[in-house]
C-alpha cells in the first residue's frame, strides 16, 4: 500500500473509532440518566423500588432482544443508519419522559399530594421499555464497524478503547445529573431526561456525518487486503474468511452464522460468563447512586460524583489496560485477562460490602472504583471474544446473542435487588451477597475457556469451504 493510501486509512480509522466513541457516551446519556434520576423520582413521585426495579429489568430485556435483532440486520444492512437513528429515538423518548407528568390535565397521572399514580408509572416504564428497544439499535453497529475498520490482532486495544464509551458516557451523565438535582432539587428530576437528550439528538446528526460503513466504501481496501498485501499473498486467490464472505448468498450467510454462532461453544460460554458481569456492572451502575445513600448514608451529590468517578477513572483505565494486556501479553487471548478481572471485580466488591459506613468516605469509593476498574475489563473484552470467535462477517450476530444474556442480567439486578433492598430484613447486605455469588459463578464459568484457541478464523475457512462445496 502506498503512503497516500496508508495515510488516508489511518485518518478513516481513527475518525470512525472516535466517531463510535462519541455516539455511544450519547447513546449511555439517555440510558443510565434514569439510575441517577432513582432517588429524585422515589422521593417526588413515590415510586418504589420494586416499581423502579421492574423499569430496569423490562428495559434490560428488551434492549437484549434488541440487540439480537439488530445484530443480524447490522451485518447484513446499513449500519451508520441504525445507530443515528437509533440515537434520534431514543431522545425522542427521553424528551416524552421529562413531559409525561404534564399530561395530568388529560388523564390523572398525579394525585392531591402530586405522587405517581399508577398511570403514570405505566407510562414512564412503558416509554423505558420502548426506550430499550431503540438502544439496541446502537451497539450491534459498533460491533460490526469495528470488526471492518479493525485487525483482529489489534481489536482487544481499540475496542477497549470504543468501549471506554461505556464508562465516559455514564459517568459524565452522572455527574450531570446529580449536580442537576442537587442545583435545582428534586422536584426538578425531568431535568435528568431532557439535557442528556437535547446533547444526544445533536450527536445523533454529527455521528451520521461521520461514519461510512466500511473501508471500500470511501475507496479503500478492505482490512484483510492489506494484511495480504503485506504479506505478499493473492487476496483474490485467498480464501480467508474475511475476504471471502463478503460475497455470501442470503442462504449461505444464514448457513455461516448459525455455524459460528449458533453452534459455537463458545459463544455460548462467553454469553453465559458475561451475564454474571452484567449483575456485577449493573449493582454499581443502577443502584450506586440508592446504595450509597442509604447503605453507606452518603448525600445525593457525593454518592453521584463515586459512582461517576467509578466510571470515568475506574471504567475508563480498567477498559483501557485490560485491552492493552491482553494484546501486548496474552497474545490476543481477552479471555484469559477476563478471568484475572473477574476476580478482582468480586474481590473488590467484597471489600467495599466489608467497609464500615463510618469510615472515611474516600475508602468505600476506592473499593467501587476498584470493582469498576476490574469489571469493565471483561465488560469489554468478552465482547471482542465473541466477534473474534464467531469472526467479522458475524460480530454482530454473535453480539447480539451475548447481549440477550448480558441484559437479562438486568432481571436480577432490576427487579430482584430491587425486591431485595425493599424487605428491611434483607435490604442490601443481601443484594451485595447475591452479586458476589454471581462473581464467583461469572469466573468458574470463564475458566472453561482458558485453553480456547485465539480466535475462530481458522474454524471459519472450514465453513466456508464446505458451503462452497455444497453449494457448487
Amino acid at each position: 500500500m502506498d503512503k497516500v493510501t496508508l495515510k488516508k486509512y489511518n485518518y478513516w480509522q481513527w475518525r470512525t473509532l472516535v466517531a463510535l466513541i462519541l455516539g455511544y457516551v450519547f447513546y449511555y446519556f439517555l440510558r443510565k440518566n434514569f439510575s441517577a434520576a432513582i432517588p429524585a423520582m422515589e422521593a417526588t413521585l413515590g415510586i418504589t423500588k420494586v416499581q423502579l426495579g421492574i423499569f430496569l429489568s423490562l428495559n434490560g430485556v428488551i434492549y437484549g432482544v434488541s440487540r439480537f435483532i439488530n445484530g443480524f440486520l447490522a451485518d447484513r444492512y446499513n449500519k451508520r443508519l441504525m445507530m443515528s437513528m437509533g440515537l434520534v429515538l431514543s431522545s425522542i423518548i427521553n424528551f416524552a419522559i421529562c413531559f409525561s407528568p404534564k399530561i395530568d390535565g388529560f388523564i390523572d397521572v398525579l394525585d392531591s399530594e402530586g405522587k405517581a399514580t399508577m398511570a403514570l408509572v405505566y407510562i414512564i416504564g412503558s416509554l423505558w421499555v420502548l426506550n430499550g428497544y431503540v438502544h439496541g439499535m446502537g451497539y450491534p453497529p459498533c460491533a460490526s464497524l469495528m470488526a471492518h475498520w479493525f485487525r483482529p490482532s489489534e481489536l482487544a486495544t481499540k475496542q477497549s478503547i470504543w468501549n471506554s464509551s461505556h464508562s465516559i458516557g455514564a459517568g459524565v451523565v452522572v455527574a450531570l445529573c446529580g449536580w442537576l438535582l442537587s442545583k435545582f432539587g428534586y422536584s426538578n428530576w425531568q431535568l435528568c431526561f431532557a439535557v442528556p437528550a437535547a446533547i444526544s439528538f445533536v450527536g445523533a446528526i454529527a455521528l451520521f456525518a461521520a461514519l461510512r460503513d466500511t473501508p471500500s466504501s470511501v475507496g479503500l481496501p478492505e482490512i484483510e487486503e492489506i494484511d495480504a498485501e503485506a504479506a505478499g499473498a493473492n487476496v483474490v486467490a485467498s480464501e480467508v474468511e474475511a475476504g471471502a464472505s463478503e460475497g455470501l448468498s442470503a442462504k449461505q450467510f444464514k448457513a455461516f452464522v448459525r455455524e459460528m454462532v449458533f453452534k459455537n461453544k463458545y459463544i455460548w460460554i462467553i454469553s453465559l460468563a458475561d451475564f454474571c458481569v452484567y449483575v456485577i456492572r449493573f449493582t454499581i451502575l443502577e443502584w450506586g447512586t440508592s446504595f450509597l445513600t442509604q447503605y453507606k448514608g452518603f448525600d445525593i451529590s457525593r454518592s453521584a460524583n463515586i459512582v461517576a468517578s467509578s466510571e470515568i477513572i475506574g471504567g475508563v483505565i480498567g477498559t483501557l489496560v485490560a485491552g492493552w494486556v491482553t494484546d501486548k501479553y496474552l497474545k490476543n487471548r481477552s479471555v484469559r485477562t477476563s478471568i484475572f478481572c473477574m476476580i478482582g471485580a468480586t474481590a473488590s466488591f467484597f471489600c467495599f460490602w466489608m467497609t464500615p459506613a463510618s469510615a472515611p468516605w474516600i475508602i468505600n469509593a476506592l473499593f467501587i472504583v476498584l470493582s469498576s476498574f476490574f469489571i469493565y475489563g471483561p465488560q469489554a473484552l468478552l465482547g471482542v471474544s465473541a466477534s473474534q470467535y464467531a469472526t467479522k462477517k458475524a460480530s454482530a450476530s454473535a453480539n447480539g446473542l451475548v447481549g440477550i444474556f448480558c441484559y437479562a442480567a438486568t432481571i436480577i439486578s432490576g427487579i430482584g435487588f430491587g425486591y431485595l433492598a425493599d424487605k428491611p430484613e434483607l435490604g442490601w447486605n443481601a443484594v451485595f451477597t447475591v452479586a458476589i455469588i454471581f462473581g464467583v459463578l461469572g469466573t468458574l464459568i470463564l475458566a472453561l475457556m482458558w485453553k480456547a484457541p485465539a480466535d475462530g478464523y481458522a474454524k471459519a475457512d472450514k465453513v466456508l469451504a464446505s458451503l462452497r462445496s455444497t453449494e457448487s
